[in-house]
């Protein structure tokens, strides 16, 4: 292979931490795999059944590229019932990462700036180079709380995008409605886009969720069915936001993904009217289990969203203490994947109540470095 065959952009894109552990925990005996949000709960039978219904009978061409009528014009309703904008369109997109990738390219020319919070999930930065922008990192550190104050001292000329993520991945943090208004304020008065990705808003625990598109109609809203719904491979998420952008992202789409998948778009329809209660319920439980079985352990900002939690490793950098982890058969991520720092490491307990219970066992034993626990 011929390396200059390769593009020079692919050089600032990195293989995914959470890939390598996906690929790991393949050749491992029964790991206890905490690493990957992959929701232990399937897709509902009646969203299988109109998918399969729909290969029956045929419904497996192209879509316009915009989404079907049907499953764009039921979010559109609950978008325009619950912000009442004058301009903001829904275009239906393969995953919420194919929105992302698709907001960024049209929004983003080289050199422009994209101001990101540390820690971030391990797409946005490889986004924005692909695009042929730069990541600005604001860090959030120690509470993971967004500073207004931070994000304005990082605001410069040549910014072009905020991208914020609420619950986040991978802290689990939620942001407050305060924090929220404030940072679509700030965009709205430095005349900066917001993209605002919501794919974990529906696991909420404490409170109501807040998106900054109630404070500023520029926002564009990035969203999808993977975690509420249990669809990670079925790849349907969508998007909302200004007509002039979204038009932008239809025009990209049609060059690049085609469509959402055709089936897949009509369970989304049905997919919207599911309950979900049982399984927020059970996320809250799963998270309180972890709060409780780490408090007195290791330093941790309470998740109250998402099913992430980012304790701070107690010894070591996080990759050596992950590394010891590994050792001992329990797959977690060490922060450096997420982050600048090297200091706390991502648990996901998206995982059944036997297998999370066996991780927590680990995780406490672990809370003493090596060194002390052969000491005793």
């Amino acid at each position: 292979m011929n390396d200059a065959w390769i593009a020079d952009r692919m050089r600032n894109i990195e293989a995914s931490g959470i890939r390598k552990a996906f690929d790991m925990s393949k050749s491992m005996k029964d790991p206890i795999n905490l690493s990957i949000g992959l929701p232990d709960f399937d897709v509902a039978d009646p969203v299988k059944a109109v998918a399969i219904d729909a290969i029956q009978r045929g419904r497996n061409a192209y879509t316009v590229t915009q989404g079907i009528p049907e499953l764009r014009g039921k979010i559109q309703a609950a978008v325009d019932e619950q912000l009442h904008h004058s301009d903001r369109q829904v275009l239906i997109t393969s995953g919420t990462s194919g929105g992302l990738l698709l907001a960024l390219c049209c929004a983003v020319n080289p050199g422009d700036e994209v101001i990101i919070f540390d820690p971030y999930f391990v797409m946005y930065g490889n986004l924005v180079a692909l695009a042929g922008g730069t990541p600005v990192f604001v860090d959030t550190y120690p509470d993971f709380r967004i500073d207004p104050a931070r994000v304005a001292a990082a605001i410069t000329p040549r910014t072009k995008c905020i991208l914020v993520n609420s619950p986040a991945n991978p802290t689990g943090v939620v942001a407050s409605e305060e924090e929220m208004k404030a940072l679509a304020l700030l965009c709205r008065e430095k005349g900066v886009l917001l993209i605002s990705d919501e794919v974990y808003r529906s696991f909420c625990y404490d409170g109501p969720f807040a998106t900054p598109a109630s404070w500023n109609e520029d926002v564009l809203v990035v969203d999808g069915f993977s975690k509420a719904y249990g669809m990670t491979g079925w790849r349907l998420g969508f998007a909302h936001g200004p007509s002039r952008l979204i038009q932008e992202m239809a025009k990209l789409q049609q060059f690049s993904f085609v469509c959402a998948p055709s089936h897949v778009q009509y369970a989304g329809v049905v997919a919207l009217d599911q309950d979900l209660t049982a399984q927020i319920d059970n996320y809250r439980h799963k998270r309180d289990t972890v709060v409780e079985a780490l408090s007195g352990f290791y330093e941790l900002a309470t998740p109250a969203g998402a099913f992430y939690a980012f304790p701070l490793a107690p010894w070591g950098t996080a990759t050596e203490f992950v590394a010891e982890a590994i050792r001992r058969n329990l797959l977690i991520i060490p922060g450096n994947v997420f982050s600048k720092r090297d200091t706390h490491f991502r648990i996901s307990y998206a995982a059944d109540d036997r297998t999370l219970r066996r991780g927590l066992d680990v995780l406490r034993e672990l809370a003493h470095s090596p060194v002390e626990t052969a000491s005793k």
